[in-house]
């Protein structure tokens, strides 16, 4: 019984369903408790050993963190750092006054589309924080609107960070899927950034323009103060102004450091200095380079002195703990959900059927990546499948069939992806408006993604 199709998935949308009512019902649990609760209740259901249990919910929780909670701590202390020498305000006001409240949401839409070319989707949103808080903070005192601006500037940065993350290698999923299917690398980029622009113009400044009016996201006073804190005095003498080239420089510190991995990946992936160019692009070393130069340059440059630097990290920590954790009781709740086999029965049920490979691809990837919160498994999976029925497929018909996987991989993520939470409480979201905005963000990024690879595959096939 346990191991049955029918019984796995059944499992799965019982689990998603007590964790909700856990978070939203009467009890109104921390998303932490409750993801650990709904993870230990569906490893017990799924027939894994009692012993075993304690095991998966830290392994799970742990391997997300490992890496996710040490960028999210760094982006943290960049962003506190930022907002605090007055560095983000400098950059926030360029944007104000150079551009019209509605050509605010595309510059943002611009800006993520470069950033995310070489980061992942976390780390990049980490970047971005405080520059979205900052421009939506001032629009709101430019426009006299209320709850409407973070949105409209967030929803964007979602868009285009999960399209490129996704859908365009070098990112890790598309290049599984690259190198299983044996696509061309330079045609696969070439066709996703293609399908990318016009999917993350639709799921990015459309959509949030229709959105941000029904929602009406308010963060709170914390969050608003911890990304855009007022420059404040030391020693009864005020700061420096920040020049803005400092500042634009201090936020692209860690972006120039994978950019810079991304280009020796596709030019000379066997050249001496790729190991170099690695180690420098690996996120957690991208964001503490990151870290270092804004504590050297803005400190200096602002007067700040070693003691109110110490001072911003500090309160940084404080005001991501929660965040963290949760991100690792979603780790817990996504290994829970791989480990009961879930995966593999939805695997054996598609696995046999005769459908466009475009759309099996994507189906495939969506569905897993859904089943299990893990975008990785969805595009693995799928490649999997769809690699023994590729033949003699042009090469550019097969770049579009990865493209349309990594896009069946970014939608429905939802309560299993740690990304998810990660959205949810760096904006102090509901799970309600987490849902209408990111997951709904993400699921536009997928259908648009596969409805262009689609389209051009009727010329390739």
């Amino acid at each position: 019984m346990f191991g049955s199709t029918a019984y796995l998935v059944t499992l799965l949308f019982a689990s998603i369903a007590l964790l909700i009512l856990l978070i939203n019902w009467k009890t109104k649990l921390h998303p932490f408790l409750a993801l650990l609760i709904t993870a230990g209740l569906t490893a017990l259901a799924a027939g894994e050993e009692l012993g075993k249990i304690p095991e998966t919910l830290i392994a799970g929780a742990g391997d997300t963190l490992g890496e996710t909670g040490v960028v999210v701590a760094l982006g943290a202390m960049l962003g506190r750092l930022l907002a605090d020498s007055g560095a983000i305000q400098r950059i926030a006001n360029l944007v104000i006054e150079h551009s019209s409240p509605r050509a605010a949401p595309w510059i943002m839409t611009g800006v993520a589309f470069i950033i995310g070319i070489p980061m992942f989707f976390e780390v990049g949103l980490v970047v971005l924080i405080p520059v979205i808080y900052a421009v939506a903070s001032q629009l709101e005192k430019k426009t006299g609107q209320k709850n409407l601006w973070y949105l409209r500037i967030l929803v964007p940065a979602i868009a285009a960070l999960a399209c490129l993350h996704g859908m365009v290698p070098p990112h890790p999923g598309p290049l599984i899927a690259v190198s299983g299917l044996g696509a061309n690398v330079g045609l696969t980029i070439g066709l996703g950034l293609v399908c990318a622009i016009p999917t993350v113009i639709l799921a990015g400044p459309v959509y949030a323009r229709w959105i941000a009016p029904r929602v009406k996201l308010e963060p709170s006073d914390d969050l608003i103060d911890q990304y855009t804190g007022q420059r404040t005095e030391v020693a009864d003498r005020p700061l420096r102004t920040i020049p803005i080239w400092l500042a634009f420089v201090t936020v692209l510190v860690p972006v120039v450091l994978m950019l810079v991995h991304t280009v020796v990946q596709l030019v000379a992936p066997d050249s001496s200095f790729e190991p170099v160019a690695e180690v420098l692009g690996n996120p957690v070393i991208a964001m503490l380079a990151g870290v270092v130069f804004a504590a050297i340059a803005l400190g200096w440059t602002s007067g700040m002195g070693g003691e109110r630097i110490r001072s911003s990290f500090g309160e940084s920590l404080k005001s991501i703990a929660g965040v963290i954790l949760i991100i690792g009781g979603g780790g817990a709740f996504n290994e829970v959900l791989k480990d009961s086999g879930i995966g593999d029965a939805v695997v054996g049920a598609t696995s046999h059927l005769e459908m466009n490979l475009v759309l099996l691809g994507w189906f495939i990837g969506i569905l897993l990546s859904f089943a299990t919160g893990s975008a990785t498994v969805g595009i693995t999976s799928a490649t999997g499948i769809v690699a023994p029925l590729i033949g003699d497929h042009s090469a550019a018909y097969v770049s579009l069939v990865v493209i349309a996987i990594g896009s069946g991989s970014i939608g429905l993520n939802w309560v299993n992806h740690a990304g998810f939470w990660f959205v949810k409480e760096s904006f102090g979201m509901t799970l309600g408006q987490a849902t209408k905005t990111h997951m709904m963000v993400q699921t536009l990024v997928s259908v648009f993604g596969l409805i262009f690879a689609f389209l051009l595959s009727l010329f390739f096939i």
